[in-house]
Order: C-alpha cells, then sequence, then structure tokens
C-alpha cells in the first residue's frame, strides 16, 4: 500500500516507516496521523514482519504539529476539535499497542507529538543532535494526547517540569531521563538501530507480543495476589506452545531457532 506522508521500507523482517515531510520538518496533520495509523495496522497483521522502525525523512524526526493544522484548529468548533484529537490519540494509542516491536530512530527535533512518536514506541534511540520538548503550553495548549507514552517513559515528577516549562532536552538528558533508552553520535545513530534489530530478531514473535502485554497488565501495580496469579497463568499458557517448545529444543541442541532468518 502506498502513502501520501510516508515511506515503507522491507528488509529482511524489518519495516522502516519513514515520515516523508521534509520540508515541514514531518510535522502531524490529518493526512500524516491517517497514514501512520493505517501502516501500523497493516504492519501489525504482516507475519513477515518481526520489528518496525519509526524513522523521519530530512532534517528532523518530528516537529510536532503542522502550523496549519494547528491555526485550522483554533478556528473549528470544539466538537471538530475533539474528533481531531481522538484521530490523533487514536494513532498513538495505536502505534503503542502494536504487537511487534518498535524502535524510534530520533535525529533532529521531536517536539510535542514528535516526542510523543519516541515515548509511544517500545524503544527510542537518538542521535546526539537530537532535541525533545514538550511545547505545548508554548502555543497555550497541553500535551494532552501524548501525555500517556511521555508520563510512562519520563515519570510523573518530570512530567511536572516539562509539560509546564516547555525547556528542550537534549540527547543525552534524554537518555538520562529514561525517554531514550541510548544516545549515540549521529554517524553511530543507523549502526545502533540495526544492532538493537538484530537482538530483536533472535527473540520469537510471540512471546515478545505476549511480553509488551505482561508489561502493561503489570506495570504500576502492586504486587497483589491478583498480579502473581495473572504472572503465573500467563507463564504456564506459554510453555507448552509449540513456540517456546522450538526455542527450548533449539538451545538444548545448540542450534538457531526456527524464526531466526539464516544469512
Amino acid at each position: 500500500m502506498s502513502y501520501e506522508t510516508l515511506e515503507i521500507a522491507r528488509e529482511a523482517g524489518v519495516a522502516t516507516i519513514w515520515m516523508n515531510r521534509p520540508d515541514v520538518h514531518n510535522a502531524f496533520n490529518a493526512q500524516l496521523i491517517a497514514d501512520l495509523t493505517t501502516a501500523c495496522i497493516e504492519l501489525d497483521a504482516d507475519d513477515a514482519v518481526r520489528a518496525v522502525v519509526l524513522a523521519g525523512r530530512g532534517k528532523s524526526f518530528s516537529a510536532g504539529a503542522d502550523l496549519n493544522w494547528m491555526k485550522a484548529a483554533g478556528e473549528a468548533s470544539e466538537a471538530e476539535n475533539f474528533a481531531d484529537a481522538m484521530k490523533l490519540a487514536g494513532m498513538l494509542r495505536t502505534l503503542a499497542e502494536m504487537k511487534k516491536p518498535t524502535i524510534a530512530r530520533v535525529h533532529g527535533a521531536a517536539l510535542g507529538g514528535g516526542m510523543g512518536l519516541a515515548s509511544a514506541c517500545d524503544i527510542c534511540i537518538a542521535g546526539d543532535k537530537a532535541v525533545f520538548a514538550t511545547s505545548e503550553v508554548k502555543f497555550g495548549i497541553i500535551p494532552s494526547a501524548i501525555s500517556p507514552y511521555v508520563i510512562r517513559a519520563i515519570g510523573e515528577r518530570q512530567a511536572y517540569r516539562y509539560f509546564q516549562t516547555a525547556e528542550r532536552i537534549n540527547a543525552a538528558r534524554a537518555a538520562d531521563l529514561g525517554l531514550a533508552h541510548e544516545a549515540v553520535a549521529s554517524e553511530e545513530l543507523d549502526a545502533k538501530v540495526k544492532e538493537v534489530v538484530e537482538a530483536l530478531l533472535q527473540g520469537g514473535p510471540k512471546s515478545q507480543a505476549a511480553a509488551k502485554d505482561l508489561i502493561r497488565a503489570v506495570a504500576n501495580r502492586p504486587v497483589s495476589d491478583a498480579v502473581v496469579e495473572d504472572t503465573a497463568r500467563r507463564i504456564a499458557s506459554l510453555r507448552a506452545t509449540p513456540e517456546a517448545k522450538e526455542g527450548l529444543a533449539a538451545f538444548l541442541d545448540k542450534r538457531p531457532a526456527a524464526w531466526i532468518e539464516q544469512g
């Protein structure tokens, strides 16, 4: 499928979604939001895709909302704004809840919604020239749709600061905050993304999807009897699956598991 605002590159089980509005630093508009939503659904349903990388063409990852789109929103009714906001929120949730592992490859600006995209991905690798911000208060609004993912990434305490100050966050600080898993020299960005992708491809696809679901079920919950029982049921249900049996057999036989592509 072709997209007006995206390029999809596929190679050896990895799909890279390139946001392709470089003239506006990959800023969001209605079309980009719709295209990203559809692309995430399409790739998540494709068994040939093992991992998804989200990246941006041009000088930036994504500079947030398109100014013309924001201007139109300012002139729209509350009901129209709600509908637009729900589409943005739906896109972020679709990305965040993909069964496949997702990696944000961040270079240049990742502002507002761009920071939301980086936070919604499972893993974020940033080049050393990357800059993040929740800049919405400068425009008299709030980082609402992105907040579940940004707060998940940096924590409530840090969100109190950055949601209100809109300060720029460099790559090293982003790594300190937990927003970026790693900050690397710009010329090493692609190599580091490839390294993480190769690690992901060693894992079983069904177990990775189950691991993501496990995190969502356990995170920020007390260790109650219900949580303990749930975790026990999850592992019990997986141990007898073909993927688990293959993984154990491969380990004992000292061979690659069936899901690992041999070069």
